[in-house]
């Protein structure tokens, strides 16, 4: 339950306005419906995936849990990704004929607007078209995420919570999970790697590197050639690229990094959730656009062979 400090906002005439105790009501009300929504049934899927893993005796039914319900929301949300990534790359591959348009009409604002939505209409691309299939899956992987949290031991897990979302008596779970994935303590943390073993640090390593796959391959091959510009346009033109690029790589250095600080930082289990879910979008990126950005390499590898 969200709570604040005391705190009031009168009006003119001094009358009360809000209050703290209003916003509590407003935020706590878009919780409730957040989770009865996309949290319930994220924690009743993982809850139930298992308690049939541990029916059947499978060892590190947690892990597996995650995995699987991981892998099962990947699944469903997957048109959405696939419309993204294309939405992303047709942008892409316009730019040229976008950069010709923003020639032509330099100094018309109207006709450099109208020339852009017709050569949209004429490729069947739709400028938004990558924003709302990626706005739908984050409060999805929100839940997912927060179910997570509650269930994993040592992450702060809530069982008291989880068990009043549970649709049915039957997945009540018991005080206690067995956290234990191969050997892997689901719910301790590679920062802890002093006490459990040095070999903890694998773990925020392949997270990173799997991001920076990830992040590599949405980079499109960039664009060094104007042949019909001016050399002045031309330099402008490879300028202004060149910052864009390096933002662009920054970027791709930079979530490697964030990522594989909080897989250091948070307990294991995150870092499976986030590894199984960066595997499976490096597969679709690739089925739907292919190697992108990671091309230079993957020609490198393939030439040495």
């Amino acid at each position: 339950m969200y709570k604040t400090d005391d705190w009031e906002v009168r009006g003119a005439a001094g009358n009360l306005a809000w209050s703290s105790k209003d916003l509590e009501v407003q935020v706590n009300q878009i919780i409730d419906i957040f989770n009865l929504i996309f949290f319930a049934p994220v924690i009743n899927l993982l809850v139930l995936i298992f308690q049939g893993l541990s029916a059947l005796n499978i060892p590190g039914a947690l892990g597996f849990s995650i995995i699987s319900l991981t892998i099962l929301i990947r699944v469903l949300v997957w048109p959405f990704m696939s419309q993204q990534i294309k939405a992303t790359k047709k942008m892409a591959d316009l730019k040229p004929h976008l950069d010709a348009l923003k020639k032509k009409h330099k100094g018309d604002k109207q006709a450099l607007a109208s020339a852009q939505m017709a050569l949209y209409k004429e490729h069947g691309v739709n400028p938004a078209g990558g924003c709302l299939p990626a706005l739908i899956q984050i409060p999805v992987f929100i839940a997912l995420y927060q179910a997570i949290i509650n269930i994993l031991p040592g992450a702060g897990g809530h069982l008291d919570k989880i068990n009043s979302l549970l649709y049915f008596p039957q997945l009540k779970l018991p005080s206690a999970l067995d956290p234990n994935f191969f050997g892997l303590n689901l719910g301790i943390k590679p920062s802890d790697f002093g006490k459990y073993g040095i070999l903890l640090l694998l773990v925020p390593i392949v997270t990173a590197l799997l991001t920076f796959v990830q992040s590599k391959m949405t980079l499109p091959k960039p664009i060094k050639h104007y042949p019909s510009d001016s050399p002045k346009e031309g330099k402008e033109k490879e300028g202004l690229e060149e910052s864009m690029g390096q933002v662009q790589s920054q970027m791709v250095y930079l979530m490697p990094v964030m990522i594989g600080y909080f897989a250091f930082s948070f307990p294991i289990g995150l870092a499976i959730y986030w590894n199984t879910y960066t595997i499976l979008g490096i597969i679709q990126q690739y089925k739907v656009s292919g190697w992108g950005g990671m091309e230079w390499l993957i020609s490198k590898i393939k030439y040495q062979r």
